[in-house]
């Protein structure tokens, strides 16, 4: 098959590329800048879907970050492409910062007296995955549904984790846009002169001919 690596990667490997991508990180910002820069749309259209995709990466909808940020950047008329590249905002390594400060903010404004560490979010995103396995079971079985960890985690994490990530999202893709807009044009600047460039070049070649 085409582009099929010739050595398959183990089980180890697969969970090690998950959070340290074979070329590192710097290598993958690198390229997903680059994809950015290159993309067939207005600066203004690729500068909105980069703010779409940092915004919705600020969220708790693990899972529906791709679903969700394409939307946005639909309904803000922006590059879908672009907003998906962005999400690239939230990694192993931004992920932590982003759950403690939107669950600290989203329970300050929610009037909680306790927020929940990062630590125990994740501990939370694995209880309901866990129940939610459990119920499905459930169907087949005479086990009973329950949904008390549900109830729980809507409260206590979901709702403080959803308001504070939306709003850190919106001034995180605000920032983004505009951070992202004058490094894309200067790009499409430094471009077209380029090209500009080869073409005198030719043309002289041409006539000199």
């Amino acid at each position: 098959m085409v582009f099929k690596r010739r050595t398959p990667r183990n089980f180890r490997q697969k969970v090690v590329n998950f959070f340290v991508p074979g070329g590192g990180w710097g290598r993958s910002a690198s390229y997903v800048m680059h994809r950015l820069r290159r993309l067939p749309d207005s600066p203004e259209r690729i500068a909105r879907g980069i703010a779409a995709g940092v915004g919705v990466s600020c969220t708790p909808l693990f899972g529906l970050h791709f679903l969700a940020s394409a939307l946005v950047a639909w309904a803000l008329r922006g590059n879908i492409l672009a907003a998906l590249l962005a999400t690239f905002f939230g990694n192993p390594f931004t992920f932590p910062i982003i759950a403690v400060t939107a669950l600290e903010l989203g329970s300050r404004l929610l009037g909680m007296e306790v927020s929940m560490t990062g630590a125990e979010a994740i501990k939370a995103f694995g209880a309901i995955w866990s129940e939610l396995g459990q119920n499905a079971l459930a169907v087949f079985t005479s086990d009973p549904i329950t949904w008390v960890k549900m109830r729980r985690f809507g409260w206590d994490v979901f709702a403080p984790y959803m308001l504070g990530g939306a709003i850190i999202g919106v001034a995180c893709g605000v920032s983004a846009y505009f951070l992202s807009l004058p490094v894309i044009r200067a790009y499409r600047r430094r471009r077209m002169r380029a090209l500009q460039a080869r073409f005198q070049q030719a043309r002289q070649k041409s006539n000199q001919k």
